[in-house]
């Protein structure tokens, strides 16, 4: 049987995906269907797993505990998406909330929390990031997953830095127009750098700039919080060098 054709429920697995495929799902999915969204044996759904395309599929088995589903068909194969690195420094919970959801609504491929000197929050809970981005990825359609990183430092963020990604800087005391600096670049490859709410210590802002790869961006005359600064330049980004082209 075909699943139904009018399935909105779409879950992020870990298992291989292709025709006839079986694939067992979590308990906390299984919990989710049959208790939230009333699902039953029979019903469709979509599936992903960052490496095999998106898929139609149908629920095979389904308790409290446990459910399993046979793949159909391939909707979207998978596509490369832009490569491009989110370092934030870690705010407050619902801000914190923000960032990461829109984050991942906007394309960002990996999401590293960076700790300066004026940084405000002084533990980060990966494993909530982490949860955080694997809903946000199935709500979005998208077909990957953003990666977590553990938060580090910003002098061993510099210190290790990959010469050959540009770290585009949003510095609050000026750079180049954010729209035409992106505009102006070749790499396909990037990095964007926020700061934390009290902005970066003259030192940090010196370390920053001296690193060979870093463009210092300008998003206008008005200071933004973390969360609207990480936003505007998601979208400056995508739309100049991203998937919005």
């Amino acid at each position: 049987m075909a699943p139904k054709a009018n399935s909105k429920i779409r879950l992020l697995v870990e298992s291989p995906l292709g025709a006839g495929a079986s694939v067992a799902l979590s308990d906390g999915q299984a919990h989710y269907l049959r208790g939230v969204m009333r699902r039953s044996v029979g019903d469709g759904l979509i599936l992903f797993n960052g490496r095999d395309g998106e898929w139609r599929a149908e629920l095979t088995a389904l308790d409290r505990k446990s459910a399993a589903a046979l793949c159909a068909e391939q909707l979207r194969p998978q596509e490369a998406e832009p490569d491009l690195w989110l370092l934030f420094a870690p705010v407050k919970k619902a801000r914190l909330d923000i960032i990461v959801e829109k984050a991942v609504e906007l394309g960002a491929s990996r999401l590293q929390p960076v700790i300066t000197r004026y940084t405000d929050v002084d533990r980060v809970k990966t494993e909530r990031l982490a949860a955080q981005v694997r809903e946000a990825a199935e709500q979005s359609e998208r077909l990957t997953v953003p990666e977590v990183m553990e938060p580090v430092s910003l002098k061993d963020v510099l210190a290790g830095w990959p010469v050959e990604r540009p770290l585009m800087f949003a510095d609050e005391e000026g750079g180049a127009p954010a729209l035409s600096a992106l505009q102006s670049i070749a790499d396909e490859t990037a990095a964007i750098l926020i700061g934390p709410e009290g902005g970066f210590s003259p030192d940090e802002r010196q370390a920053i700039s001296a690193l060979p790869a870093t463009l210092r961006v300008s998003l206008g005359p008005r200071i933004l919080r973390a969360e609207t600064a990480v936003i505007a330049m998601l979208a400056l980004w995508q739309a100049a060098r991203g998937d919005w082209r």
